[in-house]
């Protein structure tokens, strides 16, 4: 029986896609004088910042974070816009009694501030941030943590999420992975790639969630 669904926050709660993409082009800019790859960029929704600026920029990442954010300061709720229907589902299961919890790889701080602009904190019972754990997605840390806050077991939940990452970090704790149909990350996860993945469920509207938990 389902008890709970485990949200992730950008690109399946929040339209953050086009802010993303434009806050990393602005760290190539600074670093290359163009523009990077945009499918590159895509394609590391939901890792931490931190890690794939590393990854990419090694030993300037923590500067290069700090341009980062600071470009998004006077944008950020410009830019950025709930997914049709997730305000409503997330309203709804908590009228029906089930849990909610927010499983991302953002800031605390952040995390908090745009859940209440939008005026979503009081319907979630769970808040994990990159913060609250030592390893990140796909690694199982965030989702396990949830389930601990949360008092459930793995097969009492279901983990939506738009990208590989959370994907695999569902399905590594056990979890069963609903991916959805309508982000940027979405669209290169369901091209597959080097990562072997599947989800279990993949749904096209936020309502369709409501079927797979009954």
């Amino acid at each position: 029986m389902i008890k709970a669904v485990l949200f992730d926050f950008d690109g399946t709660i929040f339209d953050t896609n086009k802010l993303i993409i434009e806050s990393w082009q602005e760290v190539f800019r600074t670093m290359t004088g163009k523009e990077g790859d945009v499918d590159k960029i895509k394609a590391t929704f939901g890792e931490p910042l931190l890690i794939t600026m590393e990854r990419w920029f090694p030993g300037e990442s923590e500067r290069l974070v700090k341009i980062y954010r600071e470009y998004q300061k006077d944008i950020y709720f410009k830019m950025i816009e709930a997914y049709p229907g997730m305000p409503e589902l997330i309203k709804k299961l908590k009228a029906l009694g089930y849990m909610n919890a927010v499983v991302t790889s953002r800031l605390t701080s952040s995390t908090i501030n745009t859940l209440e602009k939008f005026d979503l904190t009081k319907y979630f019972d769970v808040i994990v941030t990159c913060d609250d754990t030592d390893k990140h997605k796909p690694d199982p840390e965030p989702a396990l943590v949830a389930l601990r806050k949360l008092g459930i077991s793995a097969d009492e939940a279901v983990m939506i999420g738009d990208s590989h990452f959370d994907v695999l970090c569902a399905q590594n704790a056990g979890v069963k992975a609903v991916l959805v149909g309508w982000s940027e990350a979405a669209a290169v996860t369901l091209g597959g790639g080097e990562i072997d993945y599947k989800p279990d469920y993949i749904i096209e509207k936020a309502e369709d969630l409501i079927d797979i938990i009954k």
